[in-house]
């Protein structure tokens, strides 16, 4: 058979039409009755390809062709393709072909000559261990029984382009296996919608919550070109499955150009045009659009049974959305997630630009600044490319690159997809990187500090530690993580844990949101012209400036609690100082000046002023929306700096006049045990919380009257000093008494074995670490529970 219909078509045709047909074939016969739309359309088969090559009596030629290019430098790629390819276009469809093929278009739209969309789909594609992802060519908006069948050969001949030709050498596929099936599809009208990708799992880090969608206004091609920065949804899945809100983030792209059709008579038939900017600060689909794409997704990964990179487009004439393509993810799915290589910044230098992080890796290289891919000569593993934007023809040279840096495109750009594949280092959508960046500069590229990536000036010092969770023992005692970065979330989730016990929410207030709350507040009342247009600039998407707030705040929270859901996240309400508050944007109009900040105006004190009350209410909604909107419950709240019995009762209630309510859908309120009155009154603050946290930081200062940041006096700060101990030992054993739950957040169990034997001792219920610091911590409990293990059986014995 020379055609196949789609609806003739399943996923065991992958020999007959390649990868991306046989899904197209399988999701419009198995996913349409669920909802999914699938624009319908036709497929060439591997028997065409072969009648083909047979009746012009180029198969030999074309593996004599093959047979000479050179396997070691790839030096004559580009001829050997050339000549592969001229070879196809010169050879003619016969007519039995050119019938079948005809038949089917007309048969499209009932005699009508329908716009379709001509993709090429290679019959070894879309394998576990190769995506073939832009390695052949595709052809939009073509109308017309000439016009398609010229796309068809020039599919075919694509088979052969140089980027093909390296990928299937690199992957060990014998040219002369693989056939070019044709998919001639309904075209979608997005050049008057817009159109994008996804995953159905968070592409850096695999995690599987999570997916992502991402897209532009009009065609792909530019997402795929890494031409635009596109708009970005992470999408939380059990929260899409159980009814709640599931949109984790929404990040707004640039979206400068819009990709359209050209007149049919245009060769070229597309065309860049500027985006107005009321579309640029628009986001392309709506909350509604988002949830029904990632609802499709979901159908499409269970019907797969693994994780899979969809195509979507909006058609602009009817509004409605389509699936146009999907195939399975092909890096995450081999990995083994309990080994990996983490890397850590020691020392931060000069930034010169920042983007999209792809990967995990510290890349140290001399920067080669390359207009395109015939620049690249003497490529190795200390080169980093510097270019515009990276498109398929770069791929044969990027294995050869140790990273890569880009002016454009997003984390689902072509760029990003090939990197991950090869394991190569990349940050792209840095904006200016090829004019801030200079040819032969030493530079440090780093995608080991979460979502966003950085290029320092010259070699930055970092280290790399292999780690193998598979055979860790987690001890008795809960351990958890300290975190404040919502963008190294999800890869943490990863290392061994029982939650997370410590979110600091002021991280995220300082680089997610960056504006004073009470600024936002009190925006329609700000005399200060320039900071008001600064504050405008920032939250140009919100009418109402406090939504901004709730929004940033929101997300930023939810990131970290989905990353560990259904583990529990405490997130310690905001506890700058009035000094730390002044540097927001906006800050310093709202915050008293104090000569000691570290014992004022800080913590529980500022929920109930005057001064700053409106301003909590905007954390309450925050957290009310994480929790009862997105659902994500296992998000518990703490109250830091809480000097007496009286302030937390306080707190308590105008956490409930804000609609937080404790007890209500499971929310537990803790607090956390800094302050001597903390322990003294533990019993009393036990009757009102539901569990504590020792911040062994501020306690240990405030019981030895010591500032540990004071130069002179710093020295005699410790934690393993007597009177430290003896108050820890005193909070754990009121909780114990009181039957109250209680933790401890710092540095020293890890840093100390034996600080962490005497909080098992004590009886500790958790210890929570910054992430460097968890495998030793857990290395220090372990061998402290096994001590008293040891020497319980050794008293039992005598």
């Amino acid at each position: 058979m020379l055609v196949k219909k789609f609806n003739e078509i399943g996923i065991q045709d992958i020999s007959i039409v390649g990868g991306k047909n046989a899904s197209l074939g399988e999701m419009f016969t198995q996913l349409t009755s669920k909802g999914i739309r699938i624009p319908d359309g036709f497929a060439t088969t591997s028997t065409a390809f072969w009648k083909f090559l047979k009746e012009n009596n180029i198969q030999q030629p074309l593996e004599n062709i093959i047979s000479g290019l050179d396997r070691l430098e790839y030096s004559n790629l580009n001829l050997i393709g050339e000549r592969a390819r001229s070879l196809i276009l010169n050879a003619n469809l016969s007519p039995s072909l050119e019938k079948a093929i005809l038949t089917s278009y007309e048969n499209l739209q009932e005699g009508a000559e329908a716009n379709v969309a001509v993709r090429s789909s290679a019959t070894a594609e879309d394998l576990p261990d190769a995506s073939f992802a832009g390695q052949h060519d595709t052809f939009l908006n073509i109308k017309g029984k000439n016009a398609v069948l010229e796309a068809v050969k020039k599919c075919f001949a694509s088979l052969y382009t140089d980027r093909a030709i390296k990928y299937r050498e690199d992957k060990g596929f014998k040219h002369s296996n693989i056939a070019l099936s044709v998919g001639i599809q309904l075209m979608v009208r997005a050049d008057k919608g817009c159109s994008g990708v996804g995953f159905t799992i968070e592409p850096e880090s695999g995690f599987e919550n999570v997916l992502l969608l991402s897209g532009v206004w009009g065609l792909g091609e530019n997402i795929v070109q890494g031409v635009v920065n596109p708009d970005e949804f992470y999408v939380f899945k059990p929260s899409l499955q159980n009814g709640h809100f599931p949109i984790l983030q929404k990040k707004l792209g640039d979206k400068k150009l819009t990709m359209v059709y050209g007149s049919i008579e245009d060769e070229n038939r597309t065309i860049n045009q500027a985006t107005p900017l009321e579309q640029q600060q628009k986001f392309i689909l709506s909350d509604e659009e988002i949830i029904l794409l990632s609802k499709w997704a979901v159908l499409i990964e269970e019907h797969y049974q693994k994780p899979m990179d969809i195509e979507w487009a909006k058609d602009g004439n009817t509004n409605a959305l389509f699936i146009i393509q999907a195939r399975p993810e092909t890096v995450h799915q081999i990995k083994n997630k309990n080994i990996f290589t983490a890397y850590t910044i020691t020392k931060k230098g000069t930034v010169l630009v920042e983007g999209n992080a792809v990967g995990s890796k510290i890349k140290v290289g001399k920067a080669k600044v390359l207009n395109s891919p015939k620049e690249a000569l003497d490529l190795n593993d200390d080169t980093i490319i510097v270019t515009d934007t990276i498109t398929p023809d770069w791929d044969p040279l990027l294995k050869k690159a140790g990273g890569i840096v880009t002016n454009k495109g997003g984390r689902t750009s072509h760029a990003a997809i090939v990197a991950r594949e090869l394991g190569v280092p990349a940050v792209v959508g840095c904006g200016g990187a090829t004019h801030k960046i200079k040819n032969d500069d030493l530079i440090t590229l780093s995608c080991a500090q979460g979502k966003t990536g950085y290029i320092y000036a010259g070699e930055i010092p970092f280290k790399e530690q292999q780690i193998d969770f598979s055979d860790l023992r987690m001890p008795n005692t809960e351990v958890k993580l300290i975190l404040a970065d919502p963008e190294n979330a999800f890869q943490l989730s990863y290392y061994p844990n029982n939650g997370v016990g410590l979110l600091r929410m002021e991280f995220i207030i300082t680089h997610w949101v960056k504006i004073h709350p009470m600024a936002l507040v009190n925006y329609n009342y700000l005399k200060d012209t320039a900071l008001k247009a600064q504050i405008e600039e920032i939250t140009k998407t919100y009418t109402n400036k406090k939504s901004y707030f709730i929004d940033k705040l929101a997300e930023g929270i939810a990131m970290i609690a989905a990353a560990f859901y259904p583990k529990e996240v405490i997130v310690r309400l905001s506890d700058f100082k009035t000094n730390e508050y002044a540097n927001l944007i906006g800050g310093k109009a709202f915050e008293p000046h104090e000569e000691n900040p570290m014992l004022g105006f800080r913590g529980a004190s500022r929920y109930y002023s005057d001064l700053y009350k409106d301003g909590f209410a905007l954390e309450c909604a925050a957290i009310k929306k994480v929790r009862d909107v997105m659902g994500l419950k296992n998000l518990k709240v703490m109250v830091p700096f809480c000097r007496t019995v009286a302030e937390g009762k306080k707190v308590i209630e105008i956490m409930k006049l804000n609609e937080l309510v404790q007890g209500e859908n499971g929310l537990e309120i803790y607090t956390m045990i800094e302050i001597p009155s903390n322990v003294i009154m533990a019993r009393e603050f036990a009757e009102i919380f539901d569990g504590f946290s020792i911040g062994s930081n501020d306690l240990t200062q405030l019981t030895l009257g010591i500032d540990r940041d004071s130069e002179i006096m710093g020295k005699l700060y410790d934690e393993n000093d007597e009177a430290s101990k003896r108050i820890i030992a005193m909070a754990i054993k009121s909780a114990k008494e009181t039957n109250t739950k209680i933790g401890l957040c710092g540095q020293a169990p890890s840093d100390f074995p034996e600080f962490a034997k005497f909080l098992v001792r004590e009886g500790i219920d958790s210890i929570s670490f910054n992430p460097d610091a968890i495998l030793q911590g857990i290395e220090n409990i372990n061998k402290a529970e096994m001590s008293f293990v040891t020497v319980g059986s050794a008293e039992s014995s005598n």
